[in-house]
């Protein structure tokens, strides 16, 4: 076969893509109030693409809880969205992460990000509030027993940074699971063997809810390097060396973000996966520009 034959018998990477997906999106709650009109202009731009449900973090600590509840409850009194509030162990007693549970369900939330949270100082080790949830298998059954809530918890392709090991990591995801969980959201990665072989392994661990892969497209490498040693990702030096060069030219990084998430979204999707959660850093035009390639149009759009 010569290399005009081999051009015609391949397929555009997209040429699949039929819309056949769901999509969900992260934000995080602005800290004032040009953060907040960002946010809300993207949450406005997305909102179309009807997602499945847009999650809320929620800081070390407790830390954004007034902002977290508050960003949660707009997009309730304002939109149509399913929204996901995040809840962590971190610095509360059993009795007021059941409040604040409690506090979502009566606004209408149903949906919680059930995670075990980050210390409150940076490279601290985790330590449990005397009565509060100790780890996130924990906060998952609390919940439970709170209300009927859907829960998602957090999974680790590359093994989480407190896990000895991947078997030990995949055990605690399953702990999680048999309490309750309903799906399990991913940790960013960037190989789509990373996620493909970890959805094997979880499956043959007897974990069998539904896996989803985080996205989080990449246009300050920096910055995602601090994210990556907080998670244990790892960042592949071939991504660093797209963005040399490019730290004054804002539009270029777009660009270069959107085509290596938009391949990284598309291997995953040859690989018969049809649920994304994109990491927003509550910007829409990467994620949206990667779900047009995916199919997803925003209603009464072709």
């Amino acid at each position: 076969m010569n290399a005009l034959d081999k051009l015609a018998s391949h397929r555009p990477l997209f040429a699949e893509a039929h819309g056949d997906i769901a999509v969900s999106f992260e934000f995080f709650p602005p800290k004032n109030e040009r953060m907040a009109e960002t946010l809300w202009e993207s949450i406005q731009t997305l909102a179309p693409l009807h997602p499945r449900f847009v999650s809320v973090t929620y800081g070390a600590g407790g830390s954004t809880r007034e902002r977290t509840h508050h960003t949660v409850q707009r997009i309730v009194d304002e939109t149509s969205l399913t929204p996901a509030a995040h809840l962590t162990c971190v610095g509360a007693s059993r009795g007021e992460v059941d409040d604040v549970a409690r506090s979502y369900w009566d606004l209408g939330v149903r949906h919680i990000v059930a995670l075990r949270g980050d210390p409150p100082e940076a490279g601290t080790a985790f330590s449990p509030h005397p009565d509060g949830y100790a780890n996130a298998a924990e906060l998952v059954e609390g919940l439970k027993r709170v209300a009927p809530f859907d829960i998602s918890v957090a999974a680790y392709p590359e093994c989480h940074p407190d896990s000895s090991d991947k078997v030990a990591d995949l055990d605690n995801l399953k702990r999680k699971v048999d309490a309750g969980a309903d799906r399990a959201i991913t940790q960013f990665f960037f190989s789509p063997d990373c996620f493909l072989r970890f959805r094997d392994e979880a499956a043959a661990a007897g974990i069998g809810v539904e896996i989803v892969p985080g996205i989080l497209p990449v246009s300050n490498v920096a910055q995602t390097r601090r994210f990556a040693e907080a998670c244990g990702a790892a960042i592949p030096e071939w991504l660093n060396n797209l963005f040399e060069g490019l730290d004054d030219l804002p539009a270029a990084r777009q660009l270069i973000a959107a085509t290596v998430a938009a391949e990284l979204c598309g291997q995953l999707y040859a690989g018969g996966v049809r649920n994304f959660h994109f990491y927003t850093l509550n910007r829409a035009e990467l994620a949206y520009a990667i779900c047009h390639l995916l199919g997803v149009r925003a209603q009464g759009r072709s």
